[in-house]
């Protein structure tokens, strides 16, 4: 009879209840997505204070993506069997735990793990979010009920840099993990006050466990990989050439498993769909290209350009302007118009921000860095709920919430490879213009021999003069590699709109509530 019971809708909240489950849902989601850019700018202050490279500290992002991503595709069957929001309180008070962790952590080793639980439980609190929330709001109010989520998960990201540079300048590192405890432990006693008796059924389901080992082990091969390249010199390296190995195989194998498995833990047939696929792929890889410039750029202003973190935070948080204000008119304008021509416009902005920022020199104002930044808010409005109505588009209900978190699934995983791309190859790029600019350092060339004799006439000895004179090539070399690393990803932003293309979506209105569901 319970079991009957259960599994009838709950009925719409109204009044004070509705009002504090939103807020108590936002907090929730607040929380989380705050914690995929806070750390961003504070991975200087996180290196120094624990004495590792900052490429080491990057793991800090890396880490959390990729458990985040392992998490993402078991959401459905952990909600089958502890039921929706037990599972959605398990997630917030762990969340509050693992970052109390983080902010004690002694050692990079510690931190790392503290951030992996945090990624792992992390993941499936951003797609039950959107199944309390819509439960919560009657049918007809769905739109404005997503909408409302919406606005949490772009003003976040926008929050984070700004907060952790502030943290980080005038505190410490810890407390940018810190600050989740009271907000984590506000979420969580006002969601159990208001969704404890509006659970979902529980029932014993399936779990593919060889799918679940393989792709752990190919994730975590591969980003291991990624992150330990550059400082074990790549395929010179015993353990990267295992390690690369190891993906391949256990990607191979987890395919070919998946598509035989009675139950997979990730449902790869949806790839057989134009939609999905195109869809999928030009989220994916522009997200992998957006979050690997949004770990970039303040590394880049506070190691090369001087600014401090809370300067580099305030830089990246124009991007917020326009997305928030642009976001409720995307999802209005969406029903009555083609996905596509949307999410064009979108990635020929982003292009548009890349190719202006490949402009930068060493000399460069804050008006030629915010510029670009409040730009891409416009690009930011048009990009998630588009791709997603695309990717979901044509789509029977029931496969859904296999589709988004696949897509998610392959998004997150984009951002975390992303990262460890660009760090490897900026270095590799301004090793390279070192060595360019140092081969003009000779007496036949005139220009630098009367720099030289420029230095010594103000009072250089010459061993000064030529370090002086390899400090600015550093410098130099640095600004030159980074420009590159922004000119390509402009280029792909423009190339991948060919994928959207491939796509025929059915309709826009038709999925836009799942799509909106499903984004971030």
């Amino acid at each position: 009879m319970a079991q009957a019971q259960a599994q009838v809708p709950h009925p719409p909240l109204e009044g004070a209840q509705l009002v504090i489950g939103t807020i108590a849902v936002s907090l929730a989601v607040f929380m989380n997505v705050l914690d995929t850019s806070i750390a961003n700018v504070s991975i200087p202050s996180i290196s120094g204070d624990l004495g590792v490279s900052a490429d080491q500290g990057t793991w800090v992002i890396t880490s959390f993506a990729v458990a985040n991503a392992i998490s993402v595709p078991l959401t459905g069957w952990l909600t089958d069997r502890i039921g929706q929001v037990r599972l959605f309180m398990a997630s917030i008070v762990l969340f509050v735990i693992s970052s109390w962790l983080c902010g004690l952590a002694p050692t990079l080793p510690f931190l790392l793990a503290s951030r992996v639980l945090q990624g792992a439980v992390a993941g499936p609190m951003i797609p039950l979010s959107q199944t309390l929330l819509l439960a919560s709001y009657p049918r007809a109010k769905a739109p404005m009920a997503l909408s409302m989520w919406a606005m949490t998960t772009l003003i976040a990201p926008v929050a984070g840099p700004i907060l952790g540079g502030w943290i980080s300048d005038n505190i410490s590192w810890p407390w940018i993990f810190y600050v989740n405890i009271p907000v984590g432990i506000v979420a969580a006693v006002a969601t159990w006050m208001i969704f404890r008796n509006r659970d979902s059924t529980i029932r014993k389901a399936p779990i593919d466990g060889v799918g679940l080992g393989l792709l752990i082990v190919w994730v975590g091969s591969l980003q291991v990989m990624l992150d330990k390249g550059k400082d074990l010199d790549w395929f010179s390296s015993t353990t990267i050439v295992v390690l690369a190995l190891v993906a391949v195989i256990a990607l191979a194998f987890f395919i070919v498993w998946e598509l035989t498995a009675e139950h997979p833990v990730v449902d790869l047939s949806l790839f057989g769909r134009r939609n999905f696929t195109g869809g999928t792929i030009a989220l994916s890889i522009g997200y992998g290209l957006y979050f690997g410039n949004l770990v970039l750029l303040p590394l880049w202003l506070q190691t090369d350009i001087g600014y401090t973190a809370t300067e580099a935070g305030l830089v990246m948080a124009p991007v917020g302007l326009f997305a928030v204000l642009l976001s409720p008119i995307t999802g209005k304008i969406l029903p009555r118009t083609d996905p596509r021509y949307i999410a064009t416009l979108s990635f020929l902005v982003f292009a548009l921000c890349f190719w202006m920022r490949s402009r930068y020199t060493t000399g460069v104002d804050t008006y030629s860095l915010l510029l670009p930044t409040l730009i891409q808010g416009i690009g930011m409005a048009g990009f998630f709920i588009p791709l997603v109505s695309i990717t979901l588009s044509g789509l029977p209900g029931n496969r859904i919430p296999a589709a988004s978190g696949l897509s998610n699934f392959v998004r997150i995983m984009c951002g975390g490879i992303g990262t460890s791309i660009f760090q490897t190859a900026w270095d590799h790029r301004t090793i390279m213009h070192h060595a360019q600019l140092t081969e003009q350092a000779n007496a036949y060339n005139p220009v630098f021999d009367q720099s030289i004799r420029q230095m010594g006439a103000a009072g250089f000895s010459q061993p000064q003069a030529y370090g002086l004179f390899n400090s600015m090539a550093t410098q130099q070399a640095a600004q030159l590699g980074v420009n590159d690393l922004f000119f390509v990803s402009a280029g792909i932003f423009v190339a991948l709109i060919a994928l959207i293309w491939i796509t025929r979506p059915e309709r826009a209105g038709g999925d836009a509530g799942a799509a909106a569901a499903a984004a971030h």
